[in-house]
């Protein structure tokens, strides 16, 4: 899941995230594949995590050969 921060004035009902109730400045979690429908309002949303940065993990370092 995305993440979005709402920048509007008032709080809104958002019928797609289950008809919640967000307040100015919350972060809500949205599904990935929505998350450019809500940050090209640029007035209305800011992004805060882009999909999958949750998942994306840094490869481990293979061990280092110990010398004799």
């Amino acid at each position: 899941m995305a993440r979005v921060r709402f920048l509007g004035p008032e709080p809104v009902t958002v019928p797609e995230l289950g008809d919640r109730e967000i307040h100015p400045d919350q972060v809500v979690e949205v599904p990935d594949e929505r998350f450019e429908g809500y940050v090209c309002q640029t007035s209305t949303w800011e992004p805060i995590e882009e999909p999958g940065a949750a998942k994306k993990k840094t490869a481990a370092k293979p061990p280092q050969k110990m010398e004799d």
